[in-house]
């Protein structure tokens, strides 16, 4: 199958930040030809060049969904920088239950959440840690652009490759069931996450006020324009004692003053000021 020509290229770039902020630099001309070249096959093109030309006449057509969440990262795994998940077990959700013991309610959201791992991960720390949080109402909305991951996220089926990578031995005896070649995810755990389907960089549909916000490693590829309209947004989702949590090499710095920076363990979450 033929490379990608420079002027399509360009466009593909171009529609990747349209339609998901993303950000594509030049030296990313491999990983758009590698990630097309899987996709086109999979839709039955012989050349990229077709693809393309079929892309420029669709519009924003079902082909224009397909290239955009092909190009988005789905990286993810259980547990991901277990730091985060150890200070809401130590400190954030002890915190939390006192706080709200009026109200009974935790409102926790996993943005840009891929394949479901966080947001299960999260639920299965409070089944695990804070049984008696069963009584209370706690939401956790797991949220991404691709509706293709976000039906794999709500199956809560996961290879050996994929439990393998940050779960722990005794979660996977307690919390799974194995399901031929694969591994499938209790369902009192799968009944606790909200999976929704919406774009960061575009309208955010009505949401909970939040008292925690996992928003990790997703920011790294916007444009600093898309930070800090994402920030300022997360301003006014959060509650005014909530936590918002980065990936470690993202930041508020230089991008949003009313956030202070807060370390919890070995963990740093972000607080309004």
């Amino acid at each position: 199958m033929s490379t990608i020509a420079e002027q399509d290229f360009e466009y593909v770039r171009w529609l990747i930040q349209d339609g998901s902020a993303i950000v594509l630099e030049d030296n990313k001309k491999y990983l758009v030809e590698t990630r097309l070249m899987s996709l086109a096959r999979r839709e039955g093109y012989k050349s990229l060049d077709r693809l393309v030309m079929d892309l420029r006449g669709q519009g924003r057509g079902d082909l224009y969904r397909k290239v955009v969440e092909t190009m988005c990262n789905n990286e993810t795994m259980f547990f991901r920088d277990i730091h985060p998940f150890d200070a809401m077990r130590t400190y954030i959700l002890p915190t939390l239950i006192t706080k709200r013991a009026t109200e009974r309610t935790i409102n926790i959201w996993s943005a840009a959440c891929s394949s479901g791992q966080e947001p299960y991960s999260l639920a299965m720390l409070i089944r695990e840690h804070f049984p008696h949080l069963a009584s209370w109402h706690v939401r956790i909305i797991g949220s991404d652009l691709s509706s293709d991951i976000l039906a794999r996220a709500r199956q809560g089926r996961y290879s050996q490759l994929e439990v393998n990578r940050g779960l722990p031995a005794p979660y996977l005896v307690k919390y799974f069931r194995r399901d031929g070649l694969d591994w499938q995810i209790a369902d009192e755990v799968r009944a606790m996450v909200d999976f929704r389907e919406f774009n960061l960089a575009t309208i955010w549909p009505l949401l909970p006020q939040m008292d925690v916000v996992f928003l990790r490693n997703v920011m790294i590829y916007f444009n600093v324009e898309t930070k800090r309209d994402i920030l300022a947004r997360m301003r006014r989702q959060l509650r005014p004692d909530g936590y918002l949590f980065l990936g470690a090499a993202e930041t508020t710095l230089h991008l949003d003053e009313s956030y202070q920076r807060e370390q919890l363990g070995q963990a740093w979450s972000y607080r309004l000021r």
